[in-house]
This record gives structure tokens, sequence and C-alpha cells, in this order.
């Protein structure tokens, strides 16, 4: 691979170690936003460090999971170091092995998905570790893989990711204590891709709106805090609407017993997803109901209606039987990604595509309350005045993920 259209900052995460300015620093924490190529070139900057600083020893690529360490850093790296360097990847062992300046070493990939993870990485001593979107990872995995180098001779250590809130153990640990740890810290923003075009800008900035935006298209570590959806406004509530003869239709369901059960029927057009009317009931404020009697409302919600299947809440083990045992409507669990979802509902609205029928009382409603926990130093919402909302994500989730989500892509590209 030819390098001929770097940044200087990502020329500066690439080569930093050999460098006189920045050469006896211990690490480097890349942060900053999406789609600015600090994996591309902090990925090379590892190996040609590595190759060139040892022969025949053990290094590591942590990411969240092995298979998201594939996707972003191992498979682009064999086009990357094309004519560079000799990769010989094992993908059943998870490892590879690296030469390049007659050097080779062997580079194992770990996951740290949870705070069982470290126990994946005791034991092996390593010359140095890439941390793949660190902030992803529990402290507990990326501290032993540190203790991992400890006992190697310059050794050294390269974390990247996208910000997080600002009171993430990692920003508070590594990033305000960048010089106090002899840490390179270099912040990116999509303006340090030489590659980006402006269309391809245009369309990262499209994906998010709200703390997702301020992250990941901005770089900046906040807190989640306010209205979740703070960008719905009064111009996607419907007064008059009427499904095209294309729309697709579907019923999202949040199940509860004494928590309210909350149903939308929604229509999916080819751009947009509009929420036709729905079912709320509150077991607090009245008397149970029983799955029965919630499926009787399922079947009223859905007359007249062709529904392709229905999204429902995974725990409602019961309910779910209880479609099934009916025999009319095909039921999908529900993706119950908090997070994850509330991005893509977030975009969704942040586009103009997701719209609410007027009649929609409870979700209306619902959006002037549902709320971050400003408590929580973790990404977490109130868990109150969240049953048509939780909905509302599956339904995002379940349908639009593939369909919406990817228009936006077609527009924008």
């Amino acid at each position: 691979m030819i390098f001929t259209k770097l940044s200087p900052k990502q020329l500066k995460s690439m080569l930093w170690w050999s460098q006189k300015d920045t050469r006896n620093y211990d690490a480097i924490v890349c942060d900053g936003s999406v789609r600015s190529g600090k994996t591309m070139s902090m990925s090379i900057g590892f190996i040609l460090w590595s190759g060139r600083t040892f022969d025949g020893e053990n290094f590591a690529f942590c990411g969240k999971t092995i298979d998201s360490l594939k996707r972003n850093v191992v498979t682009p790296l064999q086009k990357w170091l094309e004519g560079v360097a000799k990769l010989k990847i094992n993908l059943s062992k998870n490892y590879m092995d690296i030469t390049f300046n007659n050097h080779t070493n062997r580079y194992y990939m770990f996951g740290g998905k949870d705070e069982s993870s470290y126990q994946l990485i005791q034991g092996i001593t390593l010359a140095g570790v890439l941390f793949d979107e660190v902030a992803l990872m529990p402290r507990s995995f990326v501290e032993q893989a540190i203790t991992r180098t400890i006992s190697v001779e310059k050794s050294k250590l390269w974390f990247n990711c996208n910000p997080d809130s600002s009171e993430h153990w990692f920003y508070k640990e590594w990033i305000l204590q960048s010089n106090k740890r002899k840490a390179l810290h270099i912040h990116f923003t999509m303006a340090d891709n030489p590659t980006l075009t402006q269309q391809q800008i245009e369309y990262a900035n499209s994906q998010f709106s709200g703390v997702f935006h301020d992250r990941y298209i901005k770089g900046l570590w906040v807190l989640a805090e306010g209205l979740v959806y703070s960008m719905f406004k009064d111009e996607y509530i419907l007064h008059d609407y009427t499904p095209s003869s294309d729309a697709l239709f579907y019923i999202s369901c949040d199940y509860g017993i004494l928590n309210p059960t909350s149903m939308g029927l929604w229509a999916l057009e080819f751009d947009k997803a509009v929420r036709l009317k729905e079912y709320y009931y509150d077991g607090r404020a009245n008397q149970p109901r029983t799955d029965e009697e919630h499926y009787q409302a399922l079947e009223r919600l859905a007359d007249g209606y062709n529904i392709q299947f229905v999204i429902v809440d995974p725990s409602a083990s019961s309910f779910i039987e209880c479609i099934k045992r009916h025999e009319k409507f095909s039921v999908k669990k529900a993706n119950n990604s908090v997070n994850d979802g509330i991005s893509n509902v977030s975009t969704l609205i942040g586009n103009g595509k997701l719209f609410i029928c007027e009649s929609c009382k409870d979700l209306l409603r619902e959006l002037k309350l549902y709320c971050w926990d400003s408590k929580s130093v973790e990404d977490k919402v109130i868990k109150e005045n969240d049953h048509a909302c939780d909905d509302m994500r599956y339904f995002v989730m379940g349908t639009c993920r593939t369909t919406l989500l990817r228009e936006l892509s077609y527009e924008n590209i």
C-alpha cells in the first residue's frame, strides 16, 4: 500500500514512536469523531513500530468482540499493508503472524465484551497492545491487558475510541491524565480524514442526533442528560394521514402486568415510518389484564391491516406464546439493545423519517417525559414513562434498521 493521502494527525498517530518529539511517550491515545481514520493510521503504525522494534515477540489487538475486531481491524489490515508486510492469519485460533522488516511477530486477538473477559488475557506476556474502541471495554479487561506488557522493555500501549460520557473511567484516567501517564493524546475530527468527500461527511452527520451527535460527530465527551428525544418536533405529529398502497404494517409491543402494556401499529413506507394508532393499558391504575385480554386488544389494533409480524418485548414469554397459540400473527422477539435502539430512533427522528399520528396520545406524552438519568455515570434512561418509547424502539430495531436507515445511506453517498 502507498501512503500518499494522510493528514498530519494521521501521520502523527502512525509514526509517533519514531519521531524525536514524541518517541519517548509510553502510550498513545487517539479519540474523536467517527470516520476520522484513527483505526487505520494506528493499526498500520502498530505493525510498523512492532516490526521495527521487536522480533519473535507477542502482541495483542483488543476489541469489544473478536468479530468486531476482525471486521474493523484484521480484514482491512490485509489491504492496508499490501506490499508492505506479509500477513499469515489463523482465524480459528485468533492470531496472525506478521512479517515486516525481516522480523516476524505474533499478534493475538482478544475481545473485551464484559467483566469476565479479563480472564482471557491472563498469563500471556505482551510487548504491546492496541485497544480498538477502548471506551467500550470493561476497565478490568483493559487493566489486565496493560499489566501483560509491564515486564517487556520498550513496550508501548495504543488506544483509540469514540467519546463516551465525561464520567467514563477511561476519559478520567487516561485522557485527562495523559501527561501524568506519559501518553500522547491526539484528538480527531472528520476533517482529519482527507479521503472523505463532503457527501460522506454529510452522511455521517445525518446518522446521529442528540448526545450521540455530540460524541460521534463533534467528538465531545459529554453526559447524556435531559430529554432523550429532544429532536422530536411538532411537525412530526400528523393530523391527517392515509398510508399508501405500498405500505407495510407492523405492531410493536412492550408488555407489562402491573406496568403498562403498550402496543403501536406502524405503517412503513419507502421514505418514512408512521405510528397510526396505539393500545396502552396501565395495570397499576386499573385492574390488571390477562394475556388473553391483551391479545384481544392486539387483534382490535390490527383490524383491517395485513400485519407483517408483531415485534414483542423478548422477556414477555407468556404473551409471545399466547400470540403463537392463536396462529394469526407471526411473532418476532425484539432487539432490546437500549442505547443502540435510542441512537437509531434518534437518527430517524432527526432526519424527518419517523412520524406519529395525533391519536397516539400516550407515546406523545412519554416523548415529553422520557429522560436520561443524570445521576448515572453510564448512559441510562430513567425507567419511567418509557413503555411506548420502548415499543417504538423495538419497531425501529426490528424493521427500520434495515430499511429507512439504509435509505439514508443511499441518499447521502
